[in-house]
């Protein structure tokens, strides 16, 4: 049996019928092709499949598409709308620290960053790493990110997660 589901997915509605199995990763990559989310683990322990739910960040692939019914979703494809807009600040920071390897647990890095810069926008390093704690990167030792983030703490504008005119 499928059931309807309409979630609001980077700005814009989308509408699908699922299995009442399907997992909201499985949602956004096969019925969506968004695949920036990755199903890395299927256990909520490596945080590939991190998206932003209703504001909050959390692990798609522990989610019913079903349970998104009626919700706001925004993925890493979100945060740069169109080919011809610039990266989101937190993108740039990961190219010009070398925050990333391979980029399988990128798109979920950078959005719990970016929830944790929209609540703390001065983040000192050890709130950086507590965000990091559910996401498991195998490439990396971590310093890049969390120099990526510490750069964008520092130019980050209130709840948009803008550029800023900076901090003294």
């Amino acid at each position: 049996m499928k059931y309807p589901v309409a979630i609001t997915v980077n700005g814009r509605e989308r509408r699908g019928e699922v299995e009442a199995r399907t997992l909201l990763v499985q949602f956004i990559r096969e019925e969506l092709r968004l695949t920036a989310t990755r199903v890395g683990c299927e256990t909520s322990t490596c945080g590939a499949c991190t998206v932003i739910l209703d504001g909050s960040p959390v692990k798609s692939c522990t989610r019913l598409a079903v349970q998104a019914d009626g919700s706001t979703v925004l993925t890493l494809e979100g945060l740069t709308p169109g080919t011809d807009a610039p990266l989101h600040p937190l993108q740039a920071a990961f190219c010009e620290h070398h925050a990333l390897q391979c980029g399988f647990c990128s798109a979920g890095m950078v959005l719990v960053l970016k929830d944790l810069l929209e609540r703390s926008p001065a983040a000192a390093e050890r709130e950086v790493r507590a965000a990091l704690d559910g996401n498991i990167c195998r490439c990396t030792g971590y310093q890049g990110i969390v120099k990526a983030a510490l750069s964008v703490s520092t130019v980050t504008s209130g709840p948009a997660g803008g550029p800023g005119e900076g901090r003294a």
